[in-house]
């Protein structure tokens, strides 16, 4: 008799403890609140794991352990969680008993969620150097046999960095095509293009940046441009789904050719970036920067990129690139302008 009394109590101390919720059709689910966006809720139940409910079919919380809850101003109060007459009241340890409207809720957290939560965003607020990166690899790939054999390989790589305070980013593009026909062969085009930029939010508004960018081509006969740049940006539009920067600084060209020339320059600099997400799968980039030579007044340069990307998957899309650079004063027999079209699949990552 005392043991099945103990087992008795013990069972109705697993209920006592449990949190409980409730629904507006009047269904109660028990188990253990993990957490609420103010989209969904949450609940670890012992038989069917963790359950979504909708926020806004929740017209009651009861928890036995605290719970940290997030407030639409920014507070966060802890405490059991109880709710009387559509309101919840908060008994915490510090301010006593709290009454607050459900409207006023953002978030609900358990201990561990929001431990979770907190050193998630120390990690956003001081990552660490390998952390946030996020960024894709375009590949492209032709092949063409007969009377004659063509293939073609290009390759595109963006990582980028993000943080409330700074962006760091890293790019590699390169493009090899070659011709055999008559068992002779021919490289039709070899270029590589590279760099790292970083920017500091000087303001909302206001960011300072740097770069320094690599460039190769052999129809140019370019061993090696060495760009390192520098000067301030402005979002002149900054929303959800897009953005649209201007840029202003100076530059330093050092060029190298394989005929025996080598050129060094100061260059004004003067970009704009427009990136537009036009709907949940395509999304368009461009990017052009003018650089005005000051030491050898009236020759320039010209970069510009632009990218259309459509998402198949999560890690997945095609993307369709144009890649310019125009240059004014080109060693002798070589043309100005060298334009780069690929087109392939984009391998998306994030860390």
């Amino acid at each position: 008799m005392k043991i099945r009394l103990g087992f008795l109590l013990a069972a109705l101390g697993l209920v006592a403890s449990a949190d409980q919720v409730t629904m507006k059709n009047g269904d109660r689910l028990t188990g253990v609140i993990l957490k609420s966006d103010a989209k969904t809720l949450t609940i670890k139940s012992e038989y069917a794991g963790p359950v979504n409910l909708p926020w806004d079919a929740v017209v009651g919380i009861t928890s036995s352990d605290p719970l940290s809850v997030g407030l639409q101003d920014g507070q966060v109060v802890v405490g059991q969680v109880t709710t009387v007459d559509g309101s919840f009241q908060v008994v915490t340890q510090t301010t006593g008993t709290l009454t607050i409207t459900k409207d006023k809720v953002k978030s609900v957290r358990s201990k561990d969620e929001q431990a979770a939560y907190e050193a998630e965003i120390e990690r956003y607020r001081n990552p660490r150097l390998t952390d946030l990166w996020a960024g894709y690899v375009d590949l492209g790939f032709s092949r063409a046999q007969g009377n004659a054999k063509n293939t073609a390989l290009n390759v595109n790589a963006i990582a980028n960095r993000i943080t409330s305070r700074d962006k760091m980013g890293v790019y590699f593009t390169s493009i090899y095509a070659q011709n055999s026909t008559s068992n002779k062969s021919e490289v039709t085009a070899n270029a590589k293009r590279g760099g790292v930029n970083y920017n500091l939010n000087l303001s909302p508004k206001l960011f300072a940046f740097g770069s320094v960018d690599l460039e190769a081509d052999q129809f140019q006969s370019l061993d090696l441009r060495f760009s390192p740049a520098g000067g301030l940006g402005y979002h002149i539009l900054k929303a959800e789904n897009k953005t649209f920067d201007a840029q202003f600084g100076a530059s330093l060209n050092r060029e190298f050719f394989s005929n025996g020339l080598n050129r060094t320059s100061g260059e004004i600099l003067i970009g704009e970036e427009y990136i537009h997400k036009m709907s949940a799968i395509f999304s368009v980039n461009q990017k052009a920067v003018f650089y005005p030579n000051v030491t050898d007044t009236g020759s320039y340069r010209i970069n510009f990129d632009a990218s259309g990307v459509t998402v198949l998957r999560k890690w997945l899309s095609w993307q369709v690139s144009v890649s310019d650079r125009f240059l004014s004063n080109p060693v002798l027999g070589r043309q100005k302008n060298d334009l780069l079209f690929t087109t392939g699949v984009r391998i998306t990552f994030a860390k």
